[in-house]
């Protein structure tokens, strides 16, 4: 049976878990009377842990928002949970900053128990990823909490923007939501000056600041959709115009909402039913006669003609490989 100390830790991970606790649900989890329940809530409180006490039917204790946070309890599992979510937020680019990242898992580790240090250092050297690790750079940690309490309280914010071609200027913004693509942190959203919804990368945004008023979310596609449709609606070299034969699950397959948009369309003469076109624009077409390639369904291009040209060489050079011996 645990001493005093540590039902006083047990008490300080039930009410960590969220929720009002009942003293009698309390007391029976400890293993305790009710008023020991309440000579320990005291002296959790004599450590500056907030702990609130709620009367009525359904009363009892629970934590409450404190000026720092408290001794942390974690479970075994639940410190693994948190170091593997850390690391890979960190290798995936989600982690806004890195130290910040480092440090906590460094934190962590240093108050693991031995047994549970093993267990994830077995599991570190295992591991390995399919991906790259994120090379993006991450954003700032004041502007990305700036502009997600925007985005809840529907208020505009002023951002310093610097576009593609490094010009710099002054934005107001009204945000329509947070999205992470790519290992990449994005705003969707109105630009104010132009009056056109427009996405927003994060680490070119250097400075964000709250403005007085509100604003209104159209109707409409969701933050992630406005982000994929933009990327495959933006301005590269080639624009891209290919009939095909199949269901849009098989399209997508191969060329999914970021890359390009369907539409139902009129089939090619003699074609048959069931055809959509596929719009898209890419600043190379080398990778496209192998992707309509493995689609396995009938195609027409329609533009570019250079397009036409790449597939047919890309069919001679196929054909060239199955005939050697």
């Amino acid at each position: 049976m645990p001493g005093p100390t540590g039902r006083v830790l047990t008490l300080l991970e039930l009410l960590q878990s969220g929720g009002t606790r009942t003293v009698a649900e309390l007391a029976d989890r400890l293993g305790v009377e009710g008023r020991t329940v309440r000579r320990y809530v005291d002296q959790l409180l004599d450590l500056d842990v907030p702990v609130e006490s709620v009367r009525g039917r359904y009363g009892g204790y629970r934590l409450a928002p404190g000026y720092r946070l408290p001794p942390l309890m974690l479970s075994d599992d639940e410190a693994l949970a948190v170091l593997l979510g850390l690391i890979a937020g960190r290798r995936a680019g989600l982690t806004p900053e890195h130290t910040a990242s480092e440090t906590a898992s460094a934190k962590i580790r240093r108050v693991l128990p031995k047994h549970t240090a093993r267990r994830l250092d077995a599991l570190l050297e295992s591991l390995d990823f399919t991906d790259r690790p994120g090379a993006a750079a991450a954003p700032d940690t004041g502007v990305l909490l700036t502009v997600t309490d925007a985005v809840r309280h529907l208020r505009p914010v002023s951002v310093r923007y610097t576009d593609r071609d490094g010009r710099g200027s002054e934005r107001v913004l009204h945000p329509y939501g947070v999205v992470t693509h790519s290992g990449r942190w994005y705003v969707t959203g109105r630009d104010a000056r132009i009056g056109e919804d427009r996405t927003f990368r994060f680490d070119r945004i250097a400075d964000a600041r709250t403005l007085p008023g509100t604003f209104e979310v159209p109707e409409g596609p969701t933050p992630a959709q406005r982000l994929l449709s933009g990327f495959a609606t933006a301005e590269y070299r080639h624009e891209v115009t290919v009939r095909v034969q199949g269901t849009a699950e098989q399209i997508r397959a191969r060329l999914p909402v970021g890359v390009a948009t369907l539409e139902e369309c009129e089939p090619p003469e003699g074609g048959g039913a069931g055809w959509l076109r596929v719009e898209l624009r890419a600043e190379r077409l080398d990778w496209l006669p192998a992707t309509l390639a493995s689609l396995d369904r009938p195609f027409v291009i329609d533009r570019p003609a250079e397009l036409r040209d790449r597939v047919a060489e890309f069919a001679t050079r196929l054909a060239s490989f199955a005939h050697r011996t």
